[in-house]
């Protein structure tokens, strides 16, 4: 059984605008499982669903269901769900930007001081970066060290399931290859199941164990790093490897698409 499994998942916007259509996919336990695809794809909607912030854009789940370590969370609020084990990396506004790295690691501990402040230590021994800048305002930190702060936010809710929306946005190569083997690590020493909603498809599959290609709302591909970096649409329209070049995903026709996905 698998840790998070989204079934057949149909999402509409204001009761009428379909944006998720039949969308399954799974993650099992200590695993990273990528889900891939550009803006528009429907990534945000199924991250939304998956971790309750639907009602935010008027938006429901009209059909399927989520279910986490065997029991639907579908429908319910953020904090139930993030209370029951998937924990929500967003994609913006990661941080609080005028309080201290310590202040913001406080904030998901408010209930119990003493097991606080050992979840505190725990994550700065697992972001060093982040210790040295303890009593910095976090507003004033790279790209790259906001990012690690609102994943150590995240480890602070005691996840099953972390949800880490678009990562890369916005950082270098080399922060985007240091943050990923950094969320390796978080698999391999604590156990922690992710899924990884990314555009940089590239860096996803470094450490991904399995991998999902969203466009128009539906699942078109999925399978192992391997098999997708070896599909040649994969290379054309997310990697850049193709014979022909890198395609600009814009000015490839749908049909075109269409036919190798289901041929």
């Amino acid at each position: 059984m698998s840790l998070l499994a989204v079934e057949n998942l149909e999402v509409a916007y204001a009761r009428v605008i379909l944006a998720v259509q039949g969308v399954s996919l799974a993650v099992p336990e200590r695993s990273i499982v990528a889900l891939l695809g550009t803006n528009g794809a429907g990534k945000t909607t199924t991250v939304r669903a998956i971790t309750g912030f639907l009602p935010v854009d008027d938006a429901q789940i009209r059909k399927g269901d989520i279910r986490l370590a065997g029991e639907s969370i579908a429908g319910l609020p953020p904090y139930r769900i993030a209370a029951r084990g998937a924990v929500l990396v967003p994609e913006r506004d990661k941080i609080f930007q005028t309080l201290t790295v310590e202040d913001n690691l406080r904030l998901p501990l408010s209930r119990r001081r003493q097991a606080g402040e050992a979840g505190i230590d725990k994550v700065l021994q697992i972001f060093p970066a982040l210790a040295k800048r303890r009593s910095q305002v976090a507003g004033l930190m790279s790209g790259g060290e906001r990012q690690m702060l609102a994943i150590a936010q995240g480890l602070l809710c005691n996840p099953k399931v972390l949800v880490v929306d678009e990562l890369s946005l916005g950082l270098a190569p080399h922060l985007v290859a240091e943050l990923m083997a950094q969320l390796k690590g978080l698999r391999d020493d604590l156990g922690v199941s992710i899924l990884l909603v990314e555009q940089d498809a590239a860096s996803a599959l470094t450490v991904a164990d399995f991998g999902y290609v969203m466009e128009g709302g539906r699942i078109v591909y999925e399978g192992a790093p391997d098999k997708l970096r070896g599909h040649k649409d994969i290379q054309e329209f997310y990697l850049g490897s193709s014979e022909e070049g890198r395609a600009s995903y814009r000015d490839v026709k749908q049909y075109r698409r269409a036919r190798r996905w289901w041929g």
